[in-house]
């Protein structure tokens, strides 16, 4: 019996309506950017598996770091107790994480880093003495899917069951290209009325994801940092899906002058090889937990935290930027995508292309969506040809994992373009 009818009658898959979903895919391996079915058919990773995978399926090297570390370690509680990887993979992510990271907090995944980073700076106010109980975020954001998360992200189809349970945030319009200046006045008018009750920012640095791909204006999306700042309103930087390279830079926030205060991390962290994750803060956030006051410290843990098997995945993950120059094949690909964008200027199928770094979008004409009727067509053509990749909506993007070749990509992009030209 294939994995795909025994998984049929047990398994309930993510964002899957699972009344009318296709049978599962079945997949033995990955080498590369290759995953392989059990007939031995092969699949094009064109999106790192959700964005996670940055050095290749099921690449040696971490494998064997994995393997050697699960010999020596595999698990150790985390309270009162530390461990070799766990401090190593903290010294070098406080080595390239922007300016002004000084502490590093594990945790399990995307959306939990991100409730780390909500929590610590409410708390932070809370230790303080000072009522400051609401967040600002930016509209048609995504953080995640636990409530925390859910509740500052833009209200959508991943939230509707659950919008009268979550808390109030104030969002403002993203700084997007034309729209810097709507986004500054809806900042600065918050902060006026609201001003003293205000505890954070949160924001996807450059680009909103699962919004569509969006992407920001650096100097609009530093000049509201820089407000947020000046109010002493905590900056929260969501690098799950822009961090380790994806935008071209090693994360998302260098692109802008003012530093983020906590930093939340996943995905990338571990080259797409274990579930993990990371919120990192300054010493001025750190600080305000120090104190005689027991009731002070931050209640927050996981069974995993610190995982040692994870901290090796990650430390391996950042020794491949060395070992592999990865930043120069993010450039290789960026001028892949950059090519090809300019083959697309003016096409009737699209009202827009955007490019940065290993993310390039293609976003067609008609109302964006993420129920857009395109989304299903485009997956199921690619799938025939062997690529896969995962729409929003209208929008088409690729993110591949560095270790993909020329061809492979010129083999994407002459697939993207027939299906382009059968558009109505």
């Amino acid at each position: 019996m294939s994995l795909s009818t025994r998984d049929s009658s047990i398994i309930w898959h993510p964002y899957t309506q699972m009344h009318t979903a296709l049978p599962p895919i079945g997949i033995v391996s990955g080498k590369g950017a290759w995953l392989y079915e059990e007939s031995g058919k092969r699949y094009l990773d064109a999106i790192s598996s959700w964005w996670t995978n940055l050095h290749g399926h099921s690449h040696p090297y971490l494998a064997e770091k994995i393997h050697a570390q699960a010999l020596a370690l595999e698990h150790l509680i985390f309270a009162g107790f530390t461990h070799e990887p766990a401090v190593r993979l903290a010294e070098m992510l406080l080595g390239v994480l922007p300016e002004g990271q000084k502490r590093v907090f594990y945790s399990d995944n995307g959306s939990t880093a991100v409730e780390v980073g909500l929590k610590m700076a409410l708390q932070f106010w809370h230790n303080k003495g000072e009522k400051r109980t609401k967040i600002i975020a930016l509209k048609e954001a995504y953080h995640g899917d636990t409530f925390g998360a859910m509740s500052v992200s833009g209200r959508s189809a991943f939230t509707g069951a659950f919008d009268s349970l979550l808390f109030d945030v104030y969002f403002i319009e993203a700084p997007l290209p034309g729209r810097e200046e709507l986004a500054l006045q809806e900042l600065k008018s918050l902060i006026a009325e609201h001003g003293k009750e205000l505890a954070a920012f949160i924001y996807e640095p450059m680009v909103q994801g699962t919004a569509g791909m969006r992407m920001m204006d650096a100097d609009g999306l530093n000049a509201l940092v820089e407000i947020c700042q000046k109010e002493k309103i905590i900056c929260i930087a969501d690098e799950v899906m822009t961090g380790f390279g994806r935008t071209g830079k090693m994360f998302a926030s260098e692109y802008l002058r003012m530093k983020p205060d906590v930093v939340c991390l996943s995905k990338g962290l571990t080259g797409g090889m274990m579930a993990f994750g990371v919120t990192t803060c300054s010493n001025k956030i750190y600080h305000a937990f120090l104190s005689e006051d027991k009731m002070k410290t931050f209640f927050h843990g996981h069974s995993y935290t610190a995982n040692p098997i994870a901290c090796t995945a990650g430390i391996a993950s950042l020794e491949l930027f060395e070992k592999e120059q990865s930043l120069k094949h993010v450039k290789r690909i960026e001028a892949c995508h950059r090519r090809f964008a300019d083959r697309l200027k003016g096409h009737k199928a699209l009202k827009e292309v955007r490019l940065m770094g290993v993310i390039l979008v293609l976003e067609l004409e008609g109302d964006t969506s993420y129920f857009h009727s395109v989304r299903d067509k485009a997956y199921a053509f690619f799938l025939e040809k062997q690529i896969l990749i995962r729409p929003l909506g209208n929008v088409i993007y690729l993110m591949p994992p560095y270790c993909i070749t020329d061809a492979d990509l010129d083999y994407i992009y002459s697939t993207l373009l027939q299906f382009l030209n059968e558009q109505p």
